[in-house]
């Protein structure tokens, strides 16, 4: 089967489960003998992405779209000077300058890019198809989120092959567009999705939640969580000697640091935890420095600074180091996730998980039976529920190896390739 996946880069610069879930599955699914070659849009992307499937020129060029946005000189400037702009050291500094776009500009963007060649960007739609015209066309093509909805229609008319759509976490970026561009972008997000043959949902409760919003027909829709290579992911040999916490996600508002700091600050004042650490990884953006300030303010003036580690590598094999070194793991997002990576990967690890019980996170340890949930937005039962786990080693280690063995079996990468593969192939042309 020759797939061609639609891939945004997040620029490497934070935790992007979106980002890692799209790599570790056009590589999978490479091995598993499908032709697949991934599209970059916006910014280059990182180097371990490209083992096995092939890529291609980035499109949709971050400076390119932004240019032309906001001139319509932009909208017809010569190749060779587009080129320029696309140049990835370029672009890779435009990405790491992502907090400089206001809201409004960040709102109307979005709107023009699902507008599709109704948009402002039609040039760059225009290249991105006569690039694809010029190569073997694709049985199916794979948007990798809701937001690319507006290539959909064009890439069925010129080519002719079959469109998917993966679904994780676009309803927050959505409503957080504000008024009134949020419901204008949901609209048109409606509309277009009349031009998806398949939606892939990463879990049964974002399928639901997505299911509602996009008003669409429970048979387009179906649900395969994302996977990874166990094997990839080895325990430590023993718990470690001091109760640790750990933080995997980008360190921003949204996924809960500062809920998680103020946890370990009173945890450090309960019996037999005076020495526990908190470390922290996942990286960050430029937008999220004003907020990593104040969390390290408020450890500073609590006396922990030097009880918690910063760790700046997240790679896969950082990650796995890092998840040896943990005693439990917690991020305790603020909105529903749709899905939460680094449950599996710290289950992978036989690391025991404590999550908000709301938006996937109960259906994860349901299925998992890895770790505690708390109730949301209610601080001491999430330090109860960390105390549970830190000073009960047995028990955490029970969590952990029963997570870990169900990780094995039902999040195993090559189980959600071959899934996926079959239901492409189900997808009437």
């Amino acid at each position: 089967m020759k797939i061609v996946q639609i891939t945004p880069s997040a620029g490497d610069s934070f935790y992007c489960e979106n980002c890692l879930r799209d790599a570790e599955l056009s590589i999978e699914m490479q091995r598993l003998g499908q032709d697949v070659t991934i599209l970059p849009m916006y910014l280059p992307l990182p180097v371990d992405w490209q083992q096995g499937a092939r890529s291609a020129p980035i499109f949709f060029g971050g400076i390119n779209v932004f240019l032309q946005q906001k001139s319509a000189l932009f909208r017809s400037t010569p190749r060779w000077l587009d080129k320029i702009l696309d140049n990835p050291r370029l672009l890779q500094w435009a990405g790491r300058k992502a907090g400089m776009t206001s809201a409004k500009e960040l709102a109307l963007t979005t709107i023009s890019m699902l507008q599709g060649s109704d948009g402002r960007q039609k040039k760059e739609l225009d290249r991105l198809l006569d690039w694809l015209c010029t190569q073997e066309r694709p049985d199916v093509v794979i948007l990798s989120n809701i937001l690319l909805v507006g290539l959909a229609k064009d890439i069925k008319e010129r080519l002719g092959s079959a469109v998917v759509s993966m679904l994780q976490d676009e309803d927050g970026f959505l409503d957080g567009l504000g008024k009134p561009y949020a419901r204008q972008a949901w609209d048109i997000v409606t509309e277009r999705s009349k031009d998806v043959d398949m939606f892939i949902a990463v879990s049964r409760y974002y399928a639901d939640v997505m299911l509602k919003r996009l008003r669409l027909d429970a048979g387009r829709l179906k649900v395969v969580y994302p996977g990874l290579h166990p094997a990839d992911y080895t325990p430590a040999d023993a718990s470690p000697a001091t109760p640790t916490i750990g933080f995997l996600s980008r360190q921003y508002h949204d996924a809960g640091l500062d809920i998680l700091v103020d946890a370990f600050i009173k945890l450090k004042k309960r019996p037999n935890l005076q020495n526990a650490r908190l470390r922290i990884a996942g990286g960050k953006r430029s937008d999220d420095l004003a907020f990593i300030k104040s969390v390290l303010q408020k450890l500073i003036s609590a006396g922990l600074i030097d009880d918690v580690d910063f760790l700046p590598e997240f790679d896969r094999a950082s990650r796995v180091t890092f998840l040896q070194t943990l005693s439990v793991l917690s991020v305790p997002q603020r909105l529903p996730a749709a899905y939460g990576l680094f449950v599996i990967e710290a289950l992978a690890c036989s690391v025991p998980v404590v999550e908000p019980a709301c938006g996937v996170f109960p259906e994860l340890i349901e299925q998992t039976q890895g770790g505690l949930l708390y109730e949301p937005n209610n601080q001491a039962a999430l330090v109860d529920a960390l105390e549970k786990l830190l000073l009960d080693k047995d028990y955490a280690a029970q969590l952990g190896k029963k997570g870990r063995e169900v990780v094995h079996k039902k999040f195993n990468i090559e189980h959600s390739a071959n899934e996926l593969i079959g239901l492409y192939g189900t997808i009437e042309k």
